[in-house]
């Protein structure tokens, strides 16, 4: 699924068979992610209850969760009711607690409907828990299946759980899950300019990290606001996972990534939202197609956004969009990192470049000079390098923080 370091040139890409709609997606059940089998067998921190079970007997416990967060086949919640855990509290993050919610959809309060625990949202108005959200609560849980990339929302969720936690003397509980890009430690690392809620920390596009891993090296750098440190406990996996373990996720993060290969091409295709290129939401293939209007219609395929559940609103909506089918093609460049050449071509053969790049660019890319750098011509290996003294410094700061072996 990742680490594929086979070398696909776009020559190769553009002589492959025109098509005039994106492919149909495979029948799945609605978080059913289509993958392969798993290549190992993992306990992941959810599963491993005697490490966390104890530390939770009479307390108030909230769950920041969502469609992930599951002990085998059942949700987290239920789980933790059926043993006696007294759940106070559900906190929602992007696309819902059961991850039906579209792209960038103001999540709102309510209730779960089986559980009858009340549903807090962390991704509308508030992103951050505020003191009367926490006041029912004791410890809070995160465990919610991440990809790897800076710019993935449920990270930043993740961070101000942890800032609101010191400041309120709350405990933080992490599950830990495979990150499935865990190999993968590449891009720019985010300015302090360009922090948002799709960046804000200083990391790289693509971090590496499992998200316990990420939690303990937030809370040891000292990111959180006024240098504080919140009570923090990470289940790890079980023994055996690497960050070189291939890992089929059995559910589908987010709405928009329905596949393995979408994940794995995530980190490299997530920077054309910043663009007027689409990434293929409203299809049934996001984030493994790109194209636009503005590229020539001599591209080999074409594909037309429309509303779906994902996309209710997507970009480009009814547009006929020229570009490339990523399907089945290599998710990393010949050099084990980060797929450029997508973008420096797409620039390149762009119809409107005065309009290509828009302003939340520098917010997924962290900087100003990738934009800059494009517009001048500059190679992939120009690029590469001026990313890597700041690189160099984080792989050297990642060690510190690393709870299981590269291999």
């Amino acid at each position: 699924m990742i680490g594929l370091s086979v070398k696909i040139t776009l020559s190769m890409l553009l002589a492959l068979p025109a098509c005039s709609t994106a492919r149909p997606a495979a029948p799945a059940t609605p978080h059913t992610l289509s993958t392969p089998p798993r290549v190992a067998a993992l306990t992941v921190g959810a599963e491993r209850l005697e490490k966390y079970l104890p530390q939770l007997q009479g307390k108030r416990v909230g769950l920041v969760i969502n469609q992930t967060s599951r002990v085998g086949r059942a949700y987290l919640v239920d789980t933790l009711r059926a043993r006696g855990i007294n759940v106070t509290a559900i906190f929602a993050p992007e696309h819902g607690f059961r991850g039906e919610e579209a792209d960038g959809a103001t999540i709102t309060d309510g209730r779960d409907a089986r559980s009858g625990v009340p549903v807090r949202s962390v991704y509308g108005k508030t992103k951050k828990p505020t003191p009367e959200m926490l006041a029912d609560v004791d410890v809070l849980i995160f465990d919610i299946q991440d990809v790897g990339a800076r710019f993935y929302t449920f990270i930043s969720t993740l961070h101000y759980v942890m800032e609101a936690a010191a400041e309120q003397g709350k405990t933080v509980i992490v599950l830990d899950r495979p990150n499935p890009n865990a190999d993968l430690v590449d891009g720019p690392i985010l300015e302090p300019a360009h922090k948002s809620f799709v960046g804000l920390d200083p990391l790289p596009i693509a971090h590496g990290l499992t998200v316990g891993e990420l939690a303990t090296m937030i809370n040891g750098e000292k990111w959180l606001a006024g240098g504080k440190k919140c009570a923090l406990t990470v289940v790890p996996l079980a023994a055996g996972y690497t960050h070189a373990t291939a890992y089929a996720l059995p559910i589908a993060p987010s709405p928009n990534l329905p596949t393995a290969h979408a994940v794995a091409l995530y980190p490299s295709i997530c920077l054309f939202e910043g663009t007027n290129v689409s990434v293929g939401r409203g299809t049934s293939t996001p984030f493994e197609v790109i194209g636009s209007p503005t590229q020539p219609a001599t591209r080999p395929y074409t594909f037309t956004p429309a509303p779906n559940a994902g996309s209710p609103s997507p970009p480009l909506k009814g547009q006929v969009c020229h570009g490339l089918n990523l399907a089945g093609v290599p998710t990393r460049a010949a050099s084990g990192g980060l797929v450029l050449s997508y973008l420096l071509d797409f620039y390149q053969q762009s119809t409107d470049k005065a309009h290509f790049f828009g302003k939340y660019f520098e917010e997924l890319s962290g900087t100003n000079s990738m934009r800059e750098q494009i517009i001048a011509g500059k190679t992939e290996a120009e690029i590469r390098a001026s990313w890597a003294p700041g690189l160099n410094k984080f792989k050297a700061l990642r060690k510190k923080y690393l709870l299981y072996p590269e291999r």
